[in-house]
C-alpha cells in the first residue's frame, strides 16, 4: 500500500482522538484551492506554493512537487533529514494564532518520509495574511514518521501570544510511540520549547496508556506557565493470556515550564518527563 495512502487512513484514525478537548475545532483542513480568509483571490494553493514551488493538483484532488525551499529542523543543525525528492499531500492542516500580539496563520505539511531519516518529513510555515500574503518562516518538524497539529493545536499564553502543539508517532502491532513538541513564535521565527515522549502499549493481558494534557498558569510574567501533566494508567484487559497481568493503577507525572526572563525562554522545573522518557525507552 503507498506511504501517502497509509498516512492518510492513520489520520482518519487518529482524528477523533487528537481533537477531543476544548476548543478542538481551531485545526482545519480547506480545500487546497478556497480562498484564504480576507483575500478572495489568494487560495491556500498560493500560500503552499511559498513552501513548494512547483506544487500541482490532479484531478483527484492530490497534490504534488518537488523539493521545498530550503528550511531548518525545529531542534537545530544536528536535527532531521532530507525532504522527499517528489512531495505528495491531499491537504493541509490551518491554524489561526497569535504571535506578538499579531494575527497569524500557521500551515502544516506532512510530506512523507525522509529518504535518508526513519523520520518522516513535515513543514510547520508561518504566514502573515493580514496584508500582501507573505511567508515569514519555515521549520522541518518532524520526529517521528507522521506529523500532525496536536489536539487544539496551540495554547495561548497571553493575550497576543500562542504556542503550537504538535506530534509525530508511529505504530506497530502492539505499541504506539509519541513525542510532542510545543512551540513558540518570536519575532515570527519559530522557536521549541521542549518535547514531550510518551509511549502506549496494548498487549494480550493489559494495556498500558501514556495521556498527555496541557494547562496554562498566569505567573505575571510575560508568557504563563505551562503545565504538562502525562497520566500514566496500566488496565488490565480481561483477556485470558499466558502472561500475567500487572496490577491495574494510573498515576500523573506533571512538569511546570515557567518563562525566565533572564534567559529568555521557558524552564522547566524538574527532569520528571526525562525520567518518563528514559524508563519508556527500556520497554521499546
Amino acid at each position: 500500500m503507498p506511504t501517502n495512502l497509509l498516512r492518510f487512513i492513520l489520520a482518519l484514525v487518529l482524528l477523533p482522538w487528537l481533537w477531543t478537548a476544548a476548543g478542538a475545532q481551531a485545526v482545519s483542513f480547506p480545500e487546497f484551492g478556497s480562498a484564504i480568509p480576507g483575500h478572495k483571490d489568494v487560495t491556500y494553493l498560493d500560500l503552499a506554493r511559498m513552501v513548494i514551488p512547483d506544487l500541482t493538483g490532479d484531478s483527484n484532488g492530490f497534490y504534488k512537487g518537488g523539493l521545498p525551499i530550503e528550511m531548518r529542523h525545529i531542534e537545530g543543525p544536528d536535527g532531521g533529514g532530507s525532504p522527499p525528492e517528489t512531495s505528495g499531500l491531499s491537504n493541509a492542516g490551518v491554524l489561526a494564532v497569535k504571535a506578538g500580539g499579531k494575527d497569524r496563520l500557521v500551515m502544516l505539511y506532512d510530506l512523507g518520509d525522509s529518504p535518508d531519516s526513519a523520520e518522516g518529513y513535515a513543514v510547520l510555515a508561518l504566514y502573515d495574511i493580514t496584508g500582501k500574503p507573505k511567508l515569514l518562516d519555515a521549520v522541518n518538524v518532524a520526529v517521528d514518521r507522521s506529523t500532525y497539529f496536536r489536539e487544539s493545536g496551540k495554547l495561548s499564553v497571553g493575550a497576543g501570544d500562542d504556542v503550537l502543539i504538535t506530534m509525530s508517532t508511529h505504530f506497530n502491532s502492539s505499541q504506539g510511540y509519541v513525542i510532542t513538541p510545543l512551540i513558540m513564535v518570536r519575532d515570527d521565527k519559530f522557536e521549541l520549547v521542549d518535547m514531550i515522549y510518551t509511549f502506549d502499549e496494548n498487549l494480550c493481558a493489559y494495556r498500558r496508556t501514556q495521556d498527555v494534557a496541557f494547562q496554562t498558569i498566569a505567573d505575571g510574567q510575560p508568557y504563563a506557565a505551562i503545565k504538562v501533566t502525562v497520566t500514566d494508567a496500566t488496565a488490565s484487559s480481561d483477556e485470558s493470556c499466558d502472561e500475567q497481568p500487572p496490577e491495574p493503577e494510573s498515576h500523573a507525572i506533571s512538569v511546570t515550564y515557567h518563562w525566565d526572563k533572564t534567559a529568555s525562554h521557558y524552564v522547566k522545573d524538574s527532569d520528571a518527563l526525562d525520567k518518563l522518557a528514559g524508563e519508556n525507552a527500556k520497554r521499546f
